[in-house]
């Protein structure tokens, strides 16, 4: 099953992809300019060899709901996301907000 809403941070509109999968979540939160994402997201590729797309982008590791997405630390970050101010350790709340 495949679940897409809109949820409001602070006023801003982004949204919540949550995909089912046997045995495991996919989850990410995204606006036009970049997104967060659960452990699946490979930043070390988007880093490495797309790196010339400039992704803006962050990962959680251990979550599995959109809540705790947006309340866990950022285990990693593409550099394009570190040139918006995003850290690692930053929630994705406060990390999505830096992708306005």
């Amino acid at each position: 099953m495949v679940n897409m809403s809109p949820i409001i941070i602070d006023g801003y509109q982004f949204t919540a992809i949550t995909v089912k999968l046997p045995k495991t979540n996919f989850m990410a939160v995204t606006n036009d300019n970049g997104y967060i994402m659960c452990g699946a997201l490979d930043v070390a590729l988007l880093n490495n060899k797309l790196k010339d797309r400039g992704i803006i982008a962050g990962r959680a590791v251990g979550v599995r709901t959109i809540e705790q997405l947006l309340e866990a630390p950022l285990e990693s970050i593409t550099f394009e996301a570190e040139n918006r101010g995003i850290i690692v350790g930053m929630k994705g709340r406060e990390a999505l907000l830096k992708m306005i």
